[in-house]
């Protein structure tokens, strides 16, 4: 072929573009959290890495869903809560003036421990999303997305035959896995899932957690669990948290099989928590 060259990165270039392959999608430090004048977190720093699946353990009340809900600002929600310290997603501060949370909170989607589906059907709940951000230019690439999102949370064979039908007459588990078609609907990079599987029975839970594996390809994924044996399974890096503060993170196998902390140990093996 002639009149094509091949573009021939530097090696600075190349360093670059690792780099940027394996940088932590967020990096936070130094955060605290205050509810009027109680103090939630402090001084959590904790980088969440691309394409993984980090769990946040520890027992309740010990600020693994404060921590989460500061990754998409569902805190700003709450009158008397303050955020301190640095949240940077890709680089960028999230609690910064010009970050726009509407955009920061299609990047950073989030399913909630209860099945919250609209009162709409199946095909309005995914394609809510998108039409509001304007993701998408027509029906054709409405029915597209939703179809697409469908099958991303594996519920697109139960459904397919039902897409007008309310989404609030699925079974509890198939109405988890329609919050997560809605999340991913409107191309979210990260998906925060604050104990999806508490309210579904163990088979359901089975399929969640196949579709968590699948899902982290494509997206990063935080999940807050009470379930020790949910998070062995499911992902590659755990946090322990404890009277809020983040007593140790690391992979998942070592978290459990050889923690540092004696804390982290004494929960893990039952004596506390």
């Amino acid at each position: 072929m002639t009149g094509m060259t091949a573009e021939v990165m530097t090696p600075k270039e190349v360093e670059t573009a690792k780099e940027a392959a394996i940088a932590p999608k967020f990096v936070t430090k130094g955060v605290d959290v205050y509810y009027a004048e109680k103090q939630a977190l402090t001084n959590v720093s904790l980088d969440i890495e691309t394409n993984q699946v980090t769990s946040l353990i520890g027992p309740s009340g010990c600020g693994k869903s404060t921590y989460l809900r500061c990754l998409n600002r569902m805190n700003d929600t709450i009158d008397i809560c303050r955020v301190m310290g640095d949240i940077l997603l890709d680089g960028a501060d999230i609690y910064s003036r010009e970050m726009d949370v509407v955009h920061l909170r299609a990047r950073v989607g989030m399913v909630f421990q209860k099945p919250n589906p609209f009162p709409k059907s199946i095909y309005e709940n995914v394609c809510y999303g998108p039409k509001i951000h304007g993701i998408a230019k027509n029906k054709a690439e409405l029915d597209d997305i939703v179809h697409t999102s469908l099958q991303k949370a594996g519920l697109w064979n139960e459904v397919k035959d039902r897409m007008h039908e309310p989404g609030t007459g699925l079974s509890g588990g198939q109405q988890q896995r329609l919050c997560i078609a809605r999340a991913v609907a409107v191309q979210p990079d990260v998906i925060l899932m604050d104990e999806p599987c508490s309210a579904l029975d163990p088979i359901a839970t089975a399929k969640i957690e196949e579709l968590i594996d699948e899902l982290r390809v494509n997206y990063t994924i935080v999940i807050v669990t009470h379930s020790m044996q949910q998070a062995a399974r499911v992902s590659q890096r755990t946090g322990f948290f404890h009277l809020g503060e983040l007593v140790e993170v690391g992979e998942t196998e070592q978290i459990f099989t050889n923690p540092k902390d004696e804390r982290t140990q004494g929960y893990i093996t039952g004596r506390f928590g």
